[in-house]
């Protein structure tokens, strides 16, 4: 039986991959902050929770070494992060720094502490979940698109790493999803003298969520990287996400930036 380590597992894509993997029969370690508050993950054969804050660091050390001591872990699925928009001017420090802490810095320390593992193994996989955000970019997402742009680029350097050990280093990049995503895991800024665009910005974002994909769909292609057994390195999700980034690469990146633009200013 095969066994994936799950981040950001008590909600959304996260919790929807971890039912996903567990019925298809795969041990699952289900990581997330309040493991003690988690009901449903909690009644499925071969699921374990551990309790992980990916922004602290010797929690994960210590989960990690856990996790290790009784498992024999094939796949790692970074998906723990959250959005923060808003104008940068408009956003403080401390958002700044959780941002980047969360959605940049959690997945590179998780990774690192089963790299020896992996790597004297011969044999394991990461898989990141990062946006079409990391592929394309939104007005008003600059510190969130810093972290899922650079993960895309990480990722591409570490495949070429890794491979040379047997280990595999892919990314899933989706569109919108329906989920509780953006009440739940949304922080932002504003500006009066952004007002018109944020507006803007969020009329044609809740048009762009009618063509959302189900979290089930973005957890089949999780599925599908880890077992199709291809050395493809990135998954663009959702055929939102798939329209978009091949309008991109059809125009031309300046192009497609100066027309998609024109739809939020």
């Amino acid at each position: 039986m095969k066994t994936i380590f799950i981040t950001g597992a008590s909600t959304g894509l996260g919790k929807t991959t971890a039912k996903l993997f567990q019925s298809r029969g795969w041990n699952v370690i289900a990581t997330m902050r309040n493991p003690e508050a988690e009901t449903e993950l909690n009644q499925l054969e071969n699921v374990t929770l551990l309790p992980l804050d990916v922004t602290n660091l010797e929690q994960i050390q210590t989960t990690v070494k856990k996790a290790l001591e009784s498992n024999d872990i094939d796949l790692v699925f970074n998906n723990a992060g959250y959005g923060l928009i808003g104008p940068l001017e408009a956003l403080n420090d401390d958002q700044i720094l959780k941002q980047l802490d969360t959605n940049l810095l959690g997945v590179i320390r998780v990774t690192k502490e089963f790299i020896p593992y992996f790597r004297e193994r011969k044999s394991g996989m990461f898989i990141t979940t990062t946006s079409i955000g990391g592929l394309i970019a939104f007005p008003l997402g600059s510190t969130y698109h810093a972290t899922k742009w650079a993960l895309e680029g990480w990722s591409e350097s570490l495949a070429y790493e890794l491979n040379t050990f047997g280990v595999d280093v892919k990314t899933v990049s989706p569109g919108g999803i329906k989920t509780d995503f953006i009440s739940r895991s949304l922080d932002m800024g504003t500006k009066p003298e952004y007002q018109d665009m944020i507006d803007t910005m969020f009329s044609n974002t809740e048009t762009m969520m009618e063509g959302a994909s189900e979290p089930e769909l973005i957890a089949e292609v999780v599925y599908e990287a880890a077992t199709d057994g291809k050395k493809q390195l990135r998954y663009v999700a959702g055929e939102d996400a798939k329209a978009l980034y091949a309008q991109r690469l059809n125009m031309g990146a300046e192009a497609f930036r100066e027309q998609f633009g024109k739809q939020f200013i």
